[in-house]
């Protein structure tokens, strides 16, 4: 085993790794918001995690240009506030890509059902999990040329599927029954708007993987964020200007539905139609594209962990002969799966959200704190308009958490029981 990782990610490539952990948002998830603020209050809510995630991405591109490491906010906020708060931002960077995967898993394995009944959903999902560790460990070049493809065709999907339903787009729609529950419902609507994002940052943990890490972090990652607003302004308003937010949430026996698109589209050619088929199959590659980035972008962040000491010291070796982090991504997957059985899918995806949340406001104070002190560290970007954009990512980011943690206590509490559990182990690590 060695420590060094392989230069082979071209901006393109960065591109596709970015869009492609965030894809699957527009494809499932998101649209279970509308049940709980209607069109106006997932719009209200999405409008700020659009502004936060704007602004969040252009600063943290400034982090990961000036310090190209593949920990991402850990090795930021360990420089920035030192070993305990590093180790806060790391752990929950941790939990950020290592639980959301397996949400993303149970789609794929509900998915296949469809077509394999007599195989368990949790079965395929698993063997999801083996097939994508492998297909990791392979290569990052390997992995990030699957990811291009699949990302590129789960795009055009999303604009195929634009292209149709904007020519049935009524604006009354949007209007109907748009406030049912007044702002409690933005407030319960923000880990949905943020489902449609959650994943970006991933693209700094490749740092230490892209030829010529300063501009192809810049390239790549401002390309993402880009295109990822434009996806969402698009299939949030083209699906339920069809005949309101009700019919992408219900289906017609009147349970709920957390697959937005091929309920849009059925209401205009039917479930038998060749365009409805092909819909539901490419939208496959979103759930795929996620799965595998988010994966990618895990393995990197635990085998920082590894190497810096903050965990098993054999989490941070590389393959040798594939030079990519083998054991880290072993490790994620055995997590993942024991998450997988567990069955609780919707709450595992909001203690992912918790731990993204987390990342977000300590990389912000990261920021701030080191232009104060290293103002002579090279930064090849600088974030436009500071202090102004880390600042409002930080606000946007702190009453985010809080309006998530009013609405889930239970769940906040053993996120805060994880991050205490493995902060107290640390810090017998540290002791000893």
């Amino acid at each position: 085993m060695s420590a060094e990782l392989k230069r082979t990610l071209s901006p393109l490539m960065v591109w596709g790794l970015g869009v492609g952990y965030v894809i699957s948002g527009n494809y499932f998830g998101w649209n279970l918001g509308l049940e709980k603020g209607g069109t106006l209050g997932m719009a209200i809510a999405l409008f700020f995690i659009i502004v936060l995630y704007v602004t969040f991405t252009f600063s943290y591109t400034e982090l990961a240009c000036a310090i190209p490491k593949s920990g991402g906010a850990f090795d930021y906020a360990k420089r920035a506030l030192g070993d305990n708060i590093g180790f806060i931002a790391g752990m929950a960077q941790n939990i950020e890509f290592i639980f959301a995967p397996p949400a993303i898993a149970f789609a794929l394995g509900s998915y296949f059902n469809i077509f394999f009944p007599a195989i368990p959903v949790v079965v395929i999902a698993i063997i999801a999990y083996i097939v994508f560790f492998l297909l990791n460990v392979a290569g990052v070049k390997v992995a990030a040329v699957f990811e291009l493809g699949v990302t590129s065709l789960a795009v055009a999907a999303v604009f195929l599927f634009c292209g149709i339903t904007f020519q049935h787009f009524e604006f009354s729609h949007l209007t109907q029954n748009a406030f049912p529950h007044g702002w409690d419902g933005v407030f319960a609507a923000v880990p949905f708007a943020i489902w449609f994002f959650l994943g970006i940052e991933g693209v700094a943990n490749l740092a230490e993987e892209t030829i010529n890490p300063k501009r192809t972090i810049l390239l790549g990652f401002g390309s993402a964020i880009f295109t990822l607003v434009v996806l969402c302004l698009l299939t949030f308003t083209s699906s339920i200007g069809i005949a309101g937010w009700e019919a992408i949430v219900f289906k017609p026996d009147g349970t709920t539905s957390d697959s937005p698109l091929p309920l849009a589209m059925a209401h205009i050619v039917g479930e038998g139609n060749w365009l409805y088929q092909l819909l539901i199959t490419v939208g496959l590659f979103g759930l795929v594209a996620s799965f595998h980035g988010l994966m990618l972008a895990a393995g990197r962040s635990t085998m920082e962990f590894g190497r810096a000491g903050y965990a098993p010291a054999i989490l941070g070796n590389v393959h040798a002969r594939f030079q990519t982090p083998a054991n880290a991504l072993l490790l994620n997957m055995l997590i993942g799966i024991v998450a997988l059985l567990t069955g609780k899918t919707g709450e595992i995806i909001t203690i992912s959200v918790f731990g993204a949340l987390t990342l977000y406001i300590i990389s912000m104070i990261s920021l701030l704190r080191l232009r104060k002190t290293e103002p002579n560290l090279a930064r090849p970007f600088r974030v436009p308009a500071f202090p102004y954009f880390p600042i409002l990512a930080l606000a946007i980011a702190s009453f985010s958490f809080v309006a998530m943690a009013v609405y889930n206590l239970r769940l906040v509490l053993i996120y805060f029981v994880i991050l205490a559990l493995s902060f107290a182990l640390f810090t017998l690590k540290k002791k000893k």
